[in-house]
């Protein structure tokens, strides 16, 4: 209540003066004539969710808004206006918008926002949600005009958090929280996305051509080092010739070459 009574305006609590006086005891008195029948015109109700902004003739007396439930006014001097609290969305229509790197891309949001002040959001401006909107497709074009691409894509929280905290303050004046912003589709050029495509691919290629040549390199050492420990036993070298063969055996081929240990043509040689 406190913080509603700071943004209630000035104006709100000046009084009627005697012409207006007048004219509310004269309503009074006729509202007391005819009752009970201006009874159905004093009394009005306000939901849970509402509250409703008393003029008399055409000034706020009261600084604190009425609701919910009953209420009462004077016929002929009074009028009010019913304002909602509850939370209201809305999408903010595709924006094109040119990033600091010079990409035009096309972003959306969803605003969340609702009325803390009644009072601020009829005698402040005119059309409290309508304005709102309008500031908050306005704020999308600066708030993204200052990030590149690539801030775009991946820092969409930091984004909302900066719009929500641009919309709160020029909002506080009309009575209005802003509660969430959220960014909801980034759509880029059909060409940008084919190039990005592109490099993403090629990056992936680079990236498994230095992997395999890393695993040539280390399948190179650990052959070597085979090769070092085949070298000091002659007898482990026809066992690695029984199990190549094996291997060769087990997946069905037709044709099996079998390599002749030169050990044995040695001593055909040395006849």
């Amino acid at each position: 209540e406190g913080k509603e009574a700071d943004h209630a305006p000035q104006g709100s609590s000046g009084k009627l003066g005697c012409c207006g006086w007048l004219l509310a005891i004269i309503s009074l008195i006729f509202v007391i004539g005819l009752f009970p029948f201006t009874i159905f015109m004093c009394v009005k109700i306000v939901k849970e969710y509402e509250r409703a902004v008393i003029f008399r003739l055409g000034r706020i007396t009261d600084r604190k808004p009425k609701g919910p439930g009953l209420f009462f006014i004077l016929p002929c001097t009074d009028n009010f206006v019913k304002v909602d609290l509850r939370t209201v969305s809305f999408d903010i229509p595709p924006q094109e918008i040119l990033t600091k790197d010079s990409v035009t891309v096309s972003v959306d949001g969803v605003v969340y926002f609702r009325i803390y002040c009644p009072i601020s959001s009829v005698a402040n401006v005119t059309n409290a949600h309508s304005s709102t909107r309008l500031l908050a497709q306005t704020t999308l074009r600066n708030v993204l005009g200052t990030k590149n691409l690539a801030e775009l894509l991946s820092d969409r929280e930091g984004i909302s958090l900066s719009m929500q905290e641009a919309l709160d303050e020029a909002t506080d004046p009309w009575g209005i929280k802003v509660e969430r912003v959220e960014i909801k589709d980034v759509k880029l050029p059909q060409q940008l996305q084919r190039a990005m495509a592109a490099e993403a691919e090629a990056s992936r290629e680079a990236r498994a051509k230095i992997i395999a040549a890393e695993g040539e390199m280390k399948a190179s050492r650990a052959l070597k080092e085979a090769s070092l420990v085949i070298s000091e036993s002659p007898s482990g070298l026809q066992l690695r010739y029984l199990q190549t063969l094996n291997t060769i055996a087990a997946e069905k081929n037709s044709t099996i070459i079998f390599p002749l240990p030169i050990d044995m043509l040695q001593s055909f040689m040395q006849k």
